[in-house]
């Protein structure tokens, strides 16, 4: 494993594969797991009993929950929270800037996106900024989350739309 430095805190039982990189600052939780080729920017805070799937990118000052599991090759940029007892499948990608542009870059850019607890996020979803999954919504596979989803709420499509309830009140 790669540390850029030693001001990392890392507690005990936690694994981090030797190919990926960790940088200053980030906090680890007991019990997690960090596969291959995963980069892990400086201020990121990863809760207890997390699983970071191979190719897991996560950007500087991020916050992850306890008892999530990120999938492969997942994105989480500056801006996006994840709560407790999220499950995000492969591939999923979120933004940060409703605007990119190439020549134009600043953190005044990033707007905020929150995952809350127990969201399942289904594979290849792509979730837009600004917005909120609220507790225990269900995205489906493929979906493109462009507005908030209401709590207890599967949505799903591209653009994601809110279908029916989640589970049973």
């Amino acid at each position: 494993m790669n540390f850029k430095d030693e001001s990392s805190y890392i507690e005990d039982n936690v694994f981090i594969h030797e190919s990926s990189y960790i940088e200053d600052n980030v906090s680890i939780g007991e019990g997690t797991k960090i596969w291959h080729f995963c980069h892990l920017r400086k201020n990121a805070k990863i809760g207890k009993n997390v699983n970071l799937g191979k190719n897991v990118y996560i950007d500087r000052d991020v916050r992850i929950g306890d008892n999530c599991k990120i999938g492969n090759n997942v994105s989480i940029y500056k801006g996006v929270t994840i709560g407790d007892n999220v499950f995000i499948g492969p591939s999923v990608t979120f933004t940060n800037d409703l605007y990119p542009d190439v020549n134009v870059w600043s953190d005044d850019m990033i707007i905020e996106t929150k995952v809350c607890d127990n969201v399942s996020i289904g594979a290849n979803s792509t979730i837009i900024c600004g917005v909120i999954l609220n507790e225990d919504c269900l995205i489906g596979a493929g979906s493109v989350v462009t507005k908030d989803i209401k709590p207890n709420f599967l949505a799903y499509g591209n653009p994601a739309k809110q279908k029916l309830k989640n589970k049973l009140d």
